[in-house]
């Protein structure tokens, strides 16, 4: 496989018009990934912190500079070299350099810009669609198996005007094994 060559982010606006983390790799053999980085409207308390910069003067306390400085700086520094091929490893390395429980020092929007970023490298270099590399990750998937789909049907929390006691309301089918 092809070894990464560089990483590279900077600041973007989301369909919200919020600012998002947009990371591009390149790997030696010239592929090239990009990922650009979703948000939520609220964070859990377990889940994995954004990197919010909490400069009021910039996007209302909301932009991603310091999430791209360590992209552009540390992350880059620590992937570089690696193959693509090891997600696993590229992955493993960004969250051991952050050294928190929840992403919270490097940025979890960091994190993922790159780790997405590589996963679509590695596809492009083996002339791979992503969902085909992301097959090839899963480790107990079969064979011509699809995934169970599930339906977001209502949205609650900070995602609705009003308040409901459950964030989302979600349909899936039950009883299919494929």
């Amino acid at each position: 496989m092809s070894a990464i060559e560089d990483v590279r982010a900077r600041e973007v606006l989301d369909s919200r018009g919020n600012p998002t983390v947009y990371c591009e790799v390149v790997l030696a053999d010239g592929a090239r990934g990009e990922a650009c980085v979703p948000s939520g409207a609220s964070t859990g308390t377990r889940e994995a912190v954004e990197l919010r910069d909490g400069d009021s003067r910039r996007y209302g306390g909301r932009g991603v500079s310091r999430a791209v400085a360590n992209v552009n700086g540390e992350i880059r520094q620590r992937v570089r070299g690696f193959d693509a091929a090891d997600q696993r490893g590229v992955d493993t390395a960004m969250v051991e350099l952050d050294g928190s429980r929840n992403k919270g020092r490097l940025g979890a929007n960091a994190v993922l810009a790159v780790s997405l970023a590589v996963l679509r490298a590695c596809a492009a270099a083996r002339g791979l669609q992503v969902y085909e590399r992301v097959a090839e990750l899963d480790i107990g998937a079969r064979p011509g198996e699809l995934p169970v789909p599930m339906f977001n049907i209502l949205n609650g929390g900070a995602h609705a005007a009003g308040s409901t006691d459950f964030q989302e309301f979600m349909a899936a089918p039950v009883g299919l094994s494929s």
